[in-house]
């Protein structure tokens, strides 16, 4: 058996790409799986460290404003196709899977035309431009958010699968964790993090609201300041005259490698809403205070957040409006609501889709 996987340009489109493939050797032992990106995109770096073969093809996005570039962009998608559909040719997948990017359009496209069976799967609640185009010749789509199911009008059948999440983080034993985290029975663990670069936004609302938070005796506070923004993070308590000594329930660190734990020993999450974090929140059926990043593309954190909000899942606020009085202020109202905080965490609980990654390979399967 060979496949084809494509998506590229951020993190958001390569890791799902990557969990597919995967899932496609644990279920055809000693399968080839060849991955197409571009030269600029993360995945020339971080497909061929993962062990997969990887090519790279022309592939360029139009710039939403008027724009000099969009004249060459016709010629850079033809070229892409021809690179893609010579690619195809060669390696004669059984199916090619996309999982959105400005590269899977030639790639996905060339293979639909070839008439290889083809899949791609949609992260987001509001689907990228390059996945909604690629709905209408595709054999199937697969989407993490119902809210994304009326943006794919296209022949294909569109099916909730959710977004494929490490296995670490469904298997994490919540006991062990609060133990190694030191948390005791009764308290309430905040876990706070804008992932592995960090969020100033989140850091400077902690920093505010640290005095308040540490005065909490029920409350343990973990929060990570993301990868070079730790000693800006401490900067930030000096102004709000904290000093460099932290309450001995409140633990800062720059990165977590401990994540399946944290995630485990945690009673609610405070975070950004990228598709891949809503994921692991929701499979492990945490509540959530989610801040959307206001420059992801298409505003799509936001869509993403406000898909678990109008289920009961989370709370949200908006980037601009998220300070240290308004974190305290939210964080005291579940305090006083414990009842409120585990209707979240059972609405949490029945989005999250354990099974993915398994509920794609599937459907691979049906295409072949």
């Amino acid at each position: 058996m060979r496949f084809i996987i494509s998506g590229g340009g951020t993190g958001g489109h390569i890791y799902p790409a990557l969990a597919i493939a995967g899932g496609l050797k644990q279920r055809y032992p000693g399968c080839a799986v060849m991955y197409i990106g571009t030269n600029r995109g993360l995945e020339s770096d971080i497909v061929p460290r993962a062990g997969y073969e990887f090519h790279a093809v022309r592939a360029v996005g139009i710039k939403r404003s008027l724009s000099w570039h969009n004249l060459k962009v016709p010629w850079e998608a033809w070229s892409g196709y021809r690179e893609a559909r010579r690619l195809v040719r060669n390696f004669a997948p059984q199916a090619v899977v996309g999982t959105g990017g400005y590269v899977c359009g030639p790639v996905v496209l060339a293979a639909a035309r070839m008439k290889v069976p083809t899949l791609i799967h949609e992260q987001n609640a509001l689907p990228g431009i390059t996945n909604r185009i690629l709905s209408r010749v595709v054999n199937r789509v697969a989407v993490t958010f119902e809210d994304a199911l009326t943006f794919f009008p296209g022949r294909a059948p569109v099916c909730i699968t959710g977004l494929p999440v490490r296995a670490e983080i469904i298997s994490a034993e919540r006991e062990r964790a609060r133990e190694k985290f030191g948390v005791q029975p009764g308290e309430l663990l905040v876990l706070s993090f804008g992932g592995s670069q960090g969020a100033r936004t989140l850091n400077r609302a902690v920093a505010q609201s640290l005095k308040y938070l540490a005065s909490i005796p029920e409350l343990r506070l973990l929060h990570i300041t993301g990868s070079g923004q730790y000693d800006q993070f401490m900067d930030m308590l000096q102004g709000e005259g904290q000093g460099n000594d932290l309450p001995d329930n409140v633990t800062v660190v720059s990165y977590m490698y401990d994540m399946p734990e944290a995630m485990a020993a945690a009673d609610l999450v405070v975070s950004r809403a990228g598709a891949a974090t809503l994921a692991e929140i929701t499979v492990r059926g945490l509540p959530a205070l989610l801040v959307p990043f206001p420059y992801a593309t298409g505003n799509h954190q936001e869509h993403n957040a406000r898909a678990l909000v109008s289920r009961g899942a989370a709370e949200m606020v908006l980037d601009a409006d998220f300070t240290g009085g308004e974190l305290v202020e939210r964080i005291k109202q579940l305090l006083a609501n414990r009842s409120l905080l585990t209707k979240m965490a059972e609405a949490s609980r029945r989005l999250g889709r354990p099974h993915a990654l398994d509920d794609i390979i599937d459907i691979v399967q049906e295409i072949i």
